[in-house]
């Protein structure tokens, strides 16, 4: 069996601010321990339900956070950014059997976690997908869904893995954080690592196909920026329209053109 894992450190246990997720600044070692850990406790349930080869991509800010001494010796680590529309994912192919998002956090416009985002922090106000609210975690299901690969098990903050059941109930997840303004009420991280580890060996054990995500047929892409000077500026990629007074509005039956989008816009 080959497995997937992408991670990411706004879903962890724990993080809370944004100096915890920024490399180098001091704040950010034992969140970045803790990202290794629950990603190491994923590998293993994955093995332990009988994975012999593994890829995993550090997917967050610089993807430079995990320990690569930490991993399993049948995990491969993608650090750093390939700089290609797969983003989050990227090096999956149809190879693989199953994909694991590890601490994953709600969409830009929801509540559930006071890190919530989606793509770009500093530019990006919110991203709909045929007029819904998107996280990272949407996007990059939908891509492993065009390489007709299962998504087994999700764990982040409360809101996401609602999302996941909503895109797939037979989805397993981990709600290991639940945001309340700019708190959060986390897990213990112990037992996140602990419970990461069990289900997804569970999750692997399951008929796999039962969690394929099917694409919409058609999608409409609305990206709202902070300043009103990149909704113009962006309106200019092909087939994007300008829509007062900060977004930018796009439509395709291809979701491949979607990740493009977002990867030259965001």
């Amino acid at each position: 069996m080959k497995v997937y894992i992408s991670g990411d450190i706004e879903g962890i246990t724990g993080t809370t601010h944004w100096n915890e997720t920024e490399k180098n600044l001091p704040d950010w070692v034992p969140f970045a321990k803790q990202m290794t850990d629950e990603i190491v406790a994923a590998a293993n349930g994955a093995i332990a339900a009988g994975a012999t080869e593994l890829l995993i991509k550090d997917a967050h800010d610089s993807a430079r956070n995990i320990d690569i001494n930490a991993l399993p010796e049948e995990a491969k680590l993608i650090r750093g950014w390939m700089g290609d529309p797969m983003s989050m994912i990227g090096g999956i192919d149809e190879s693989f059997d199953a994909v694991i998002f590890i601490g994953y956090h709600n969409a830009a416009g929801t509540i559930t976690n006071p890190l919530a985002h989606t793509m770009s922090v500093s530019e990006v106000s919110y991203i709909k997908l045929n007029d819904e609210y998107a996280s990272e975690f949407l996007l990059h299901a939908y891509a492993a869904a065009l390489y007709d690969i299962p998504v087994v098990f999700v764990s982040g903050d409360i809101g996401l893995t609602k999302e996941a059941k909503k895109v797939n109930s037979s989805i397993v997840t981990l709600g290991v954080k639940d945001g309340i303004g700019a708190a959060t009420i986390n897990m213990n991280p112990k037992k996140a690592i602990r419970e990461t580890e069990a289900l997804v060996k569970e999750a692997l054990e399951k008929d796999l196909n039962l969690m394929k995500i099917k694409l919409p047929e058609d999608f409409k892409v609305e990206i709202e920026y902070k300043d009103h000077k990149c909704a113009y500026k962006y309106s200019f990629y092909p087939g994007a329209k300008f829509k007062a007074p900060r977004s930018v509005v796009f439509n395709t039956n291809e979701y491949f053109e979607v990740l493009r989008l977002i990867h030259f816009l965001t």
